[in-house]
């Protein structure tokens, strides 16, 4: 099960509480009241990381707010995940045109991990979130860092229904199933946006 959704909520026109914040659970968050938080347009919910150190450990104590600078010397989680089908081919995900690099073309699922989640957990719910496909098992694959992020990639491999990915509202328009030749040509057209992880591509031998 994963840990409940860690949200930091501010507090918008509110007579004599302007700028004040309220940590609270998406679990304790019920019914009418649920829906009252969420939708209300007095409200800014913003999304709670956990900080880590170079060495992928979890800083006790300290939070990261998602938009807000990340200290030097400071780091949160992000999860890739690449699905490869037993057939061979693999998954590549569209992304919408309203987001940073929108129509690109990405080798992944993945994202920021929430307050509370190890890289595992991410990785699933990501996986979930942008694919709709639900992984009980993970191969980790990589780390890195890349400037305010330690990075942990995984592979995924599934015998899933091919026509059964559910996209992502806002984040994913399209996908589609690609051979590692496929998958090259679209690289070389400069519409892959997956730089960080071609190295792990490559270890996956889907450049032969």
């Amino acid at each position: 099960m994963l840990p409940p959704r860690q949200f930091c909520i501010q507090l918008m026109n509110y007579p004599g509480k302007t700028g004040s914040e309220i940590t609270k659970s998406a679990g304790s968050l019920i019914g009418a009241d649920q829906d009252r938080i969420c939708d209300s347009s007095e409200v800014k919910i913003m999304e709670v990381w956990d900080a880590y150190d170079v060495d992928f450990r979890k800083i006790p104590g300290k939070k990261l707010i998602r938009g807000e600078p990340v200290p030097k010397g400071v780091y949160h989680l992000v999860c890739d995940v690449i699905v490869k089908h037993i057939d061979g081919t693999y998954l590549l995900i569209k992304r919408d045109f309203r987001k940073k690099h929108g129509g690109m073309w990405e080798a992944s699922a993945g994202g920021s991990a929430l307050s509370g989640e190890d890289p595992f957990q991410c990785a699933v719910r990501e996986l979930r979130e942008e694919t709709g496909l639900r992984a009980d098992k993970l191969s980790e694959v990589g780390r890195c860092i890349e400037e305010d992020a330690v990075y942990v990639e995984f592979l995924y491999e599934t015998n899933c229904d091919k026509e059964q990915i559910i996209l992502q509202e806002g984040e994913t328009i399209s996908y589609k199933w690609v051979s590692a030749g496929e998958l090259r040509e679209i690289d070389k057209e400069g519409a892959l946006l997956t730089d960080r992880m071609k190295k792990y591509i490559k270890e996956l031998n889907m450049q032969k």
